[in-house]
């Protein structure tokens, strides 16, 4: 039996000039793993959530979340940000 290809999205946002974040690159198997190693190459964090992916990986590229996926990336961007303060505090 054939393993489901893993999946990836990746999301772009710009606080202050974005209305929202929208998908910067979606992909399975080969194209998944590159779009993984992109961001680990610049320490980006990674959340693994199958829900989540599931549902981001309906929409189009270049496409905003919808209003329903607002809160959890909000929390998401928020870990995000306190993760980038702490480190730029290390330095």
């Amino acid at each position: 039996m054939k393993k489901e290809q893993d999946k990836a999205v990746a999301l772009k946002y710009e606080r202050g000039k974005d209305p929202a974040p929208r998908v910067a690159a979606k992909g399975r198997g080969v194209v998944a793993e590159r779009i993984l190693a992109v961001a680990r190459e610049h320490n980006i964090p990674i959340r693994q959530d199958k829900a989540l992916l599931d549902a981001l990986y309906r929409l189009d590229i270049n496409e905003e979340i919808p209003e329903d996926l607002y809160r959890v990336i909000a929390e998401i961007l928020a870990f995000v940000y306190r993760m980038n303060r702490m480190k730029a505090d290390r330095s």
